[in-house]
């Protein structure tokens, strides 16, 4: 009889967890884009991110969050080969590229330094500036990309004022697995990537490679040319991109698992000078390369407690030559513009840390964990003669989350988090600045979440975030024409959100949501601090107001439709006259699938972007573009593809003096075994 009421109570109390982290579950699957709910649960590569009965899988950064979720279907349907790219399909998600060639990002208008980017909740991003060039992360070793907006899980870490953006790396599920990918396009662009996986129970091990060069890329025809761009081939616009990664795996058991990871990117590009002669810039970064070693382990303690580890070192090694002209073969040796005293700079980036997170579902209805992160980023910048700086912070992070089921179908979550910057080194040759005192935040978040049977999750969230300046913030003169400020302090957020994610009626997916953030203590530039020169202070209040919604829909056997809407509106109430940039105010995407026959697919992509100021009084227009695809597959295991992007040959920029892209082609097969 006790044995009998033992087995009850185990059976009730696994039902109670199963409740939960089928809750939490759900608000991991998000909107793929144009891409059913009920096709995206069977996907093995959203294991990475959803709870289950079993300890979190690798990769996993926290199960709170409603979040977006690209996948590898959508990434290859879409042909979408860097992550900028990718995260363009996004409602909320824009994309541009700044005067340093380097794709930029922004989350419901939220730059890449607040809404930091992860590889399986590893913090990838330069330690000097924040930024990352998205153009240089390859997506053919992916399985997903999931993005948090607003709210995400304090997991992340600091730094994550507007969201988080995870990278999900591949895990091979078959004893043999793999695909082969060659590409040629417009510009005499080559495109290879082959990745190979095997899972033999006990181990697994996964590879992958991809190479991608260009010698330019074509301007459209209704470019008007000036002294710098003459049209046609755009002006040293070349690029070459190559990445290996290694990871191998182990699970002994059905609870635990150890993987390490290798990754090596290697890139090269030049950096198209502004159309606009007075701010031309003839400049090129003979490599921008990146190494990494992770690894991530995840073990049970028990039935209801486990521990994840996670290891990174990560090695950012690039450099920039500024030349006197167009025809990059002299240095600069002085003057306004001069990247060094010798025109060249050489940057080396440095980043060690770990995590260690403990999870408890021994408490009833209750999904538990703490967690404690230590990230130690370095910055080295040298010229042809000396080394000019040397900069090191430590970041450290305690966190804990709670996830409780109020009822089966509704739960609470809530997180705290404490974070703490310290300055280790602080030396500029040109302008020795003092050592700025350690600086701390405390944020806390709280997120309700309703899961309706067969129909959704609505959801409301808010949530204090926190961003700690960069070593480039407090520190740099922006090429002498800026003070530096080494006691700048973090800015703040507060993000609410409310929304609905799921299938409505029928196979109809809709996902929606209406958020605000206030953001206080913003970081921005105040002019004739000393010398005409200008320094970067907290003097921002900006309050982000939008709605977001993203549908799609299968119509018959042969059809089917979808797309997003943003709408965006960003106030600066510190300084209503002077104007928000980089981000426009809608944002809408449509895209028509049909299928003739069971082999033959045509896809046709259509996006719509409102106008965005450049500065004050510079305001780049709307554009629209469209992009067409046909693909084939003669055997199951082969894709044939051609398409055209920019199908009208628009002529538009996304910053001022660089021009986009026009009519370009391309032709791509991939094998999949």
């Amino acid at each position: 009889m006790r044995d009998h009421q033992q087995i009850r109570q185990r059976e009730q109390i696994l039902k109670r967890r199963t409740g939960i982290q089928k809750a939490i579950g759900l608000s991991l699957l998000g909107a793929a884009v144009g891409t059913q709910a009920d096709e995206v649960l069977p996907l093995y590569d959203l294991g990475a991110v959803q709870v289950t009965a079993t300890p979190s899988q690798l990769g996993e950064v926290g199960g709170d969050q409603a979040s977006s979720v690209i996948t590898l279907d959508e990434i290859r349907r879409y042909n979408r080969d860097n992550v900028g790219d990718a995260l363009d399909l996004l409602p909320g998600v824009t994309v541009s590229t700044n005067s340093r060639n380097e794709k930029t990002v922004y989350v419901r208008g939220f730059d890449s330094r607040q809404v930091p980017l992860f590889i399986d909740g590893i913090p990838v991003y330069v330690p000097y500036d924040g930024y990352v060039d998205f153009n240089r992360f390859t997506t053919a070793d992916l399985s997903a990309i999931q993005v948090a907006k607003g709210f995400s899980s304090v997991t992340y870490g600091p730094n994550a004022l507007g969201g988080a953006i995870n990278l999900i790396s591949r895990k091979p599920t078959r004893e043999i697995e793999g695909d082969l990918s060659l590409g040629y396009g417009e510009g005499n662009e080559r495109t290879a990537s082959v990745n190979l996986g095997s899972n033999q129970g006990l181990w697994y091990v996964q590879a992958g490679a991809s190479w991608v060069e260009s010698d330019d890329f074509r301007l459209s025809s209704d470019f008007d040319p000036t002294p710098t761009e003459d049209g046609d081939e755009r002006e040293n616009s070349y690029r070459r991109d190559d990445k290996v990664s290694l990871k191998i795996g182990l699970t002994p058991n059905d609870t635990d698992e150890y993987a390490l990871s290798y990754y090596r990117q290697s890139g090269e590009k030049g950096q198209p000078p502004s159309t606009d002669p007075s701010y031309a810039r003839y400049w090129q970064w003979p490599y921008w390369d990146k190494e990494s070693l992770y690894f991530i382990s995840n073990t049970a303690l028990g039935e209801t407690e486990s521990v994840k580890i996670r290891l990174y070192h990560d090695e950012y090694d690039n450099a920039v030559e500024s030349y006197t002209d167009d025809t990059y073969t002299r240095l600069k040796t002085s003057g306004r513009g001069s990247v060094g005293s010798a025109g060249k700079s050489v940057y080396e980036d440095r980043t060690n840390g770990g995590s260690i997170e403990l999870r408890s579902t021994r408490f009833e209805r209750q999904d538990l964990r703490f967690s404690v992160q230590l990230k130690k980023d370095e910055h080295k910048a040298d010229d042809t003669i000396e080394r000019t700086e040397h900069f090191e912070d430590t970041l450290t992070t305690v966190g804990l989350e709670d996830n409780i089921a109020l009822r089966d179908n509704l739960t609470l979550s809530l997180g705290v988090a404490w974070s703490e910057l310290s300055a280790d080194t602080v030396y500029k040759a040109s302008d020795p600045v003092p050592e700025p005192d350690d600086q701390s935040a405390t944020n806390a978040q709280a997120g309700l979440f309703w899961d309706l049977d067969q129909v959704g999750r609505i959801y409301g969230t808010i949530a204090g975030k926190t961003r700690f300046p960069t070593l480039k913030d407090r520190y740099s003169l922006r090429l002498g024409n800026a003070v530096p400020n080494p006691d700048l302090e973090a800015e703040q957020s507060i993000n609410y959100e409310i929304g609905y994610q799921g299938t409505p009626w029928g196979r109809v997916h809709l996902e929606t949501a209406v958020f605000l953030s206030d953001v206080t203590d913003l970081i921005q530039q105040v002019d004739n601090v000393e010398d005409d020169k200008y320094q970067m202070q907290n003097v921002g209040e900006v309050r982000v107001t939008g709605w977001e919604l993203s549908a799609s829909a299968p119509i018959g056997t042969h059809w089917e439709v979808g797309g997003n809407l943003t709408l965006l509106d960003r106030e600066n109430r510190s300084d209503p006259d002077t104007k928000l940039t980089g981000v426009p105010d809608r944002k809408i995407t449509a895209h028509l699938l049909f299928r003739p026959i069971e082999r033959l697919e045509a896809l046709l992509f259509v996006e719509h972007e409102g106008p965005r100021w450049e500065s004050d009084s510079v305001e780049l227009d709307a554009y629209t573009t469209a992009n067409l695809k046909l693909s084939y597959r003669p055997v199951d295991d082969l894709v044939l593809e051609a398409r055209l992007d920019n199908l009208a040959d628009a002529d538009y920029e996304l910053a001022d003096g660089y021009p986009s892209a026009g009519r370009m082609w391309f032709i791509n097969a991939r094998y999949e075994f």
